[in-house]
């Protein structure tokens, strides 16, 4: 068992019977995998230590991821904690019952609004030749625009980026990262999908480096009562500190406009911080 006792809390943002929702941070996994054997730093090893001591007793015995987040990936993270719960969430994930936002940072300028409807192989890590190809749907709009002035390509004495907001209508793995790098505005960070040159550039530009896609809206059926959860995860500090550099030019539009009331974090009269019990919640 790894001792997490020098990291900070994990952010619970729901707790019930059935569900516990966090904010995952960038870099770390969802639980152990092959594809990093080396990484024993996991969410689901964190909650193991953090749960009990905060809840005793009344720590729930299991905790099924209800869907993927990728390790670069922040924000939104549903676990069932009953069996019951776990195959309902499943089920309401494989018929579209769940509503997803994300926030990306993206290479180049992209359209207002565009949707992709571009076929996935089933694993990313393996060559598309030979897979079966998975239909997959997101729609993308452009909430802002920049354009910062450090050279990447030798074309241009400046380079621009733009925040996006992605709904995918399916969970296929890397899709919001595969359907970017198709539209040719790839995740700056993005290590696999994602161009280096621009990724070096802007880390180097905010003292910062991460994969920058964050999950921050999601809503879904809970799995015991039906009623619509609504879920909410606040942008962190890096997207704050992005957001200081330079002026960004945001689109006309309702979204944009609940997007930059987002990067505020916790709404006004909330001041727990990350750890604190969330209220509790029914069932």
């Amino acid at each position: 068992m790894t001792d997490t006792s020098a990291t900070p809390p994990l952010a619970l943002l729901h707790l019930d019977a059935a569900l516990l929702v966090v904010d995952k941070p960038p870099g770390l996994l969802v639980h152990r995998t092959a594809l990093d054997a080396h990484e024993f730093d996991t969410v689901v090893e964190r909650l193991r230590q953090q749960l009990p001591a905060q809840l005793g007793d009344q720590a729930p015995a299991m905790l099924a991821p209800a869907h993927r987040l990728d390790k670069g990936t922040s924000g939104l993270l549903v676990f069932a904690c009953q069996p019951a719960a776990a195959q309902t969430l499943a089920a309401a994930f494989e018929q579209g019952l769940v509503h997803k936002r994300y926030l990306a940072l993206v290479r180049g300028w992209p359209a207002l609004e565009q949707r992709c409807e571009h076929p996935l192989a089933r694993d990313p890590e393996l060559p598309s030749a030979g897979q079966p190809q998975l239909p997959a749907c997101t729609a993308f709009r452009r909430l802002a625009r920049i354009e910062w002035p450090f050279q990447v390509d030798g074309r241009h004495a400046s380079s621009r980026y733009a925040l996006v907001e992605a709904q995918p209508q399916q969970g296929r793995r890397h899709q919001i990262r595969r359907h970017l790098k198709h539209l040719g505005h790839p995740i700056v960070g993005d290590a696999t999908h994602g161009k280096g040159p621009h990724n070096r550039a802007v880390a180097a530009w905010l003292g910062h480096g991460r994969l920058w896609l964050h999950a921050m809206d999601l809503t879904l059926p809970h799995p015991i009562t039906g009623q619509s959860l609504a879920l909410h995860a606040p942008p962190d500090a890096a997207w704050q500190a992005l957001f200081a550099q330079g002026e960004w030019q945001w689109d006309e539009g309702s979204e944009a406009v609940r997007a930059i009331g987002a990067m505020g974090g916790l709404q006004a009269g909330d001041n727990r911080q990350p750890g604190d019990l969330p209220n509790p919640s029914a069932p």
